[in-house]
């Protein structure tokens, strides 16, 4: 039986999020990434990590919109 978990502990956060580091999973959080703490344990939920990665995905420009001839 395969359990899959809504909530990850960091090293499962950060294989998700394709993090080598906790340095980087450490920024997320700062930036703004919610962490549940009960006692002394620490979890992600994989809905928070999703809705921050879309929220803060930037918009690629092609040349020519970067390039204004106006």
């Amino acid at each position: 039986m395969i359990i899959q978990t809504e909530y990850f502990s960091y090293k499962q956060a950060m294989k998700y999020m394709g993090f080598n580091s906790y340095d980087s999973l450490r920024e997320v959080i700062k930036l703004g990434l919610p962490v549940i703490e009960f006692g002394k344990s620490k979890r992600i939920s994989k809905s928070a990590i999703d809705k921050f990665m879309q929220d803060h995905t930037a918009r690629k420009y092609s040349k020519s919109e970067v390039i204004s001839n106006d």
